[in-house]
């Protein structure tokens, strides 16, 4: 019996995740990236918090997504105001969660046609 929906042509859809990978549409990841709703997934040169620079977000702003949902890791813990400058300054909403719960809710987001990006930090 098949039990999730089909997946509409060219969506990017998160299949699965462990502690260290991140699977979209059947590939798995072992790094942080980024899911925007369609294309290609986008490799994210950050695997810590504290790793995080305003330029990580700069890059996430040019592709104009209305939301972003930021999966911080295993646990939730919140990126600096600071660096989250230039999606305020283009006005674009984020949410954090772990990384986890960020997978879930990207998903939901996307198989309602909304224009979110995941924005996920996964530890090699």
């Amino acid at each position: 019996m098949k039990l999730h929906a089909d997946r509409a042509e060219g969506v990017n859809i998160i299949n699965a995740y462990t502690a260290d990978s991140v699977s979209v549409n059947g590939e798995a990841h072992g790094r942080s990236i980024l899911v925007p709703p369609t294309g290609e997934v986008i490799p994210w040169d950050v695997s810590a918090l504290a790793e995080l620079a305003e330029a990580h977000f700069e890059r996430i702003a040019q592709t104009r997504p209305e939301l972003v949902v930021f999966g911080s890791g295993k646990l939730l813990r919140f990126p600096p105001a600071a660096l989250l400058r230039p999606l305020m300054a283009a006005r674009i909403g984020i949410e954090t969660m772990d990384t986890p719960a960020a997978c879930r809710t990207y998903n939901i987001l996307v198989a309602e046609g909304r224009h979110v990006m995941a924005a996920l930090l996964i530890h090699p």
